[in-house]
């Protein structure tokens, strides 16, 4: 009986150690993700993924989208487009 859990033990193992170096970072950073596009609110200054700076002018609920004014004029983007991170790095009072 112990033969037979000794031959699981190294595949739990590994399946454990993937949870939570992998799976589990990834799930709590899509549910920040979600989140920060929620808290989202006019006048604030962000960057997008793709690394297009501007100031957030309208939010519409209905399709999840917001309009941002850049230096080139306003568009019209997805809130996941919005880049979390560097939006926390262009707002920090820090630097």
């Amino acid at each position: 009986m112990s033969d037979q859990i000794g031959q699981f033990l190294p595949m739990i193992l590994i399946f454990a150690v993937a949870y939570f170096f992998m799976i589990r970072p990834q799930i709590k950073r899509q549910k920040d993700e979600k989140k920060f596009a929620k808290a989202l609110k006019k006048g604030d200054k962000i960057v997008t993924k793709s690394g297009l700076y501007g100031k957030v002018v309208d939010l519409n609920d209905k399709d999840f989208s917001c309009i941002i004014e850049t230096m080139a004029g306003r568009m019209k983007f997805d809130r996941s487009a919005i880049s979390m991170e560097l939006s926390k790095k262009a707002n920090d009072p820090k630097d």
